[in-house]
C-alpha cells in the first residue's frame, strides 16, 4: 500500500518486499522493467510496467507505469490517497485507490497494518512487514509482554513505548520534536502487534461454535485496534507538548459540548473572556486528514486560527488551498514535509516550529 499517492513518474513500490510483486532483484547500478496487466476499481484494464530504478547511493526504487490517456486515479487532487495493490501474481495485478479516511483506516485495520512510513504490506499467513526493532527496544517489550494476559489500556501502550526509546536511543529526550513524535508512533504500533498476538492467539485458535461466534471475535479485534489507534497519536502528542513545556489541557468540553483534541492553554484561559483570543490554540489531532480536517472548524469559536497536527502524507494542492482558506494551519513532522505540493501556498509547519511559535512570547497563534 503506497500513501504518497500520485506521482508525475507513476506509483513509488517498496523495494524491501519487491519479491511480492516482481521477479526482478534490486541490484544496485541495475535498470530494469516488466510487462503486467492491472486490473483496476472502476473495470479498466492497463497495460502497465513496473520499473527498477538503481543510480548511486540514493536512488534505488520500483515503480508502477503505464496507465494510459485519461486515467483518473493520477491525478494532483489524488495526492494522499492510498493504493492497494494485490498481486496475484508477478503479471497481473488488482489495483484500487482509496480517498476517503475511513476506507484507509478499514484496510488497515482488517489486515493488521499500519502504513506509517507510506506503506505496509500483508502475506497471508505471515506476520506484517515491519522494520527492526533494535535489540534494547525489543528486550524491552518482551519484558513488558511476558506477563500479560489481557490487553493494558492505550495510555500503557504509549508508556512503554515511550520508555524504552528513552532508555535504548541515546539522547532521545533531546532530539527535535519532529523526530521522536514519529519514532513514538512507530514504537507503539509494533509493540502493540506483539501484545495482540500474544493475547489473541487462544481466541484464534479456539474453534468457533458458528459464524456468529467467529464474526463476534473479529469485530472486537477490530474494535480493540481502531480504540487503539484512535488514541495513540494523541499520547505521543501530550508528551511531546509536556517535555517542551507547553501548557494545554486535552479534550477539554468548551463552548458547551465540544471536546477539541488539544486546547492552548487550557479551558480556564479559554473560558476567561479577558484572555486574549489570539493566544489560545486548538488542534486537532488526526492520523490522517483528507476528509477530517473540517471537523476542527466548529471548535472553538474564540479561535479564528486552527491548527491539525497530522502524520498524513501529502494532500492535494486543492485541498490545501481549502484548508488555508479556511484558516487552518497543517502541522506535520518535518520528514513528511516533502510529500506535501509547494504550489499550494498552504501554511504547513513543523512540530518544532509549532512548540516555538507556542512559546513566543509574540505568538500569534
Amino acid at each position: 500500500m503506497d500513501l504518497t499517492g500520485a506521482h508525475q513518474y507513476g506509483y513509488y513500490l517498496p523495494y524491501q518486499v519487491w519479491e511480492m510483486y516482481t521477479d526482478m532483484p534490486p541490484n544496485r547500478g541495475a535498470n530494469d522493467e516488466r510487462e503486467v496487466k492491472v486490473l483496476w476499481q472502476d473495470g479498466r484494464v492497463t497495460d502497465s510496467c513496473i520499473h527498477w530504478y538503481s543510480g548511486g547511493k540514493s536512488r534505488r526504487e520500483y515503480r508502477l507505469t503505464r496507465f494510459g490517456k485519461d486515467f483518473p486515479f493520477r491525478t494532483f487532487d489524488n495526492l494522499g490517497d492510498m493504493l492497494v495493490l494485490v498481486p496475484e501474481n508477478h503479471k497481473f495485478f488488482r489495483c484500487y485507490v482509496l480517498d476517503q479516511d475511513e476506507d484507509m483506516d478499514e484496510i488497515q485495520l482488517s489486515l493488521g497494518v499500519e502504513a506509517v512510513d507510506g506503506w505496509a504490506a500483508y502475506q497471508a499467513g505471515r506476520p506484517p512487514v515491519s522494520e527492526t526493532a533494535e535489540e534494547c527496544v525489543e528486550r524491552n517489550f518482551r519484558a513488558f509482554l511476558a506477563p500479560l494476559e489481557v490487553f493494558p489500556d492505550t495510555a500503557s501502550f504509549a508508556k512503554q513505548a515511550r520508555d524504552a526509546l528513552e532508555e535504548c536511543i541515546k539522547n532521545f529526550g533531546v532530539l527535535p520534536a519532529n523526530d521522536r513524535l514519529v519514532r513514538l508512533v512507530k514504537g507503539e504500533y509494533r509493540l502493540f502487534q506483539m501484545v495482540e498476538r500474544q493475547v489473541c492467539q487462544k481466541h484464534i485458535q479456539k474453534l468457533f461454535k458458528n459464524v456468529d461466534d467467529f464474526l463476534d471475535t473479529a469485530k472486537s479485534f477490530l474494535n480493540r485496534r481502531m480504540s487503539r489507534a484512535g488514541r495513540s497519536l494523541e499520547n505521543h502528542v501530550a508528551y511531546v507538548l509536556n517535555s517542551a513545556g507547553v501548557k494545554f489541557d486535552a479534550r477539554p468540553k468548551i463552548d458547551g459540548k465540544v471536546e477539541p483534541d488539544i486546547l492552548i492553554p487550557g479551558k480556564a484561559e479559554y473560558n476567561d473572556p479577558e484572555f486574549p483570543a489570539d493566544r489560545l490554540c486548538i488542534v486537532g489531532v488526526k492520523t490522517t486528514c483528507k476528509d477530517r480536517w473540517r471537523q476542527v472548524l466548529n471548535e472553538g469559536k474564540r479561535i479564528r486560527q486552527k491548527h491539525i497536527l497530522t502524520m498524513q502524507r501529502g494532500i492535494s494542492a486543492n485541498q490545501l488551498k481549502e484548508m488555508m482558506l479556511a484558516n487552518v494551519t497543517l502541522v506535520v513532522p518535518e520528514s513528511l514535509h516533502a510529500d506535501y505540493p509547494k504550489e499550494s501556498g498552504a501554511n504547513i509547519v513543523t512540530v518544532e516550529q509549532f512548540i516555538g511559535t507556542i512559546k513566543s512570547a509574540k505568538s500569534t497563534v
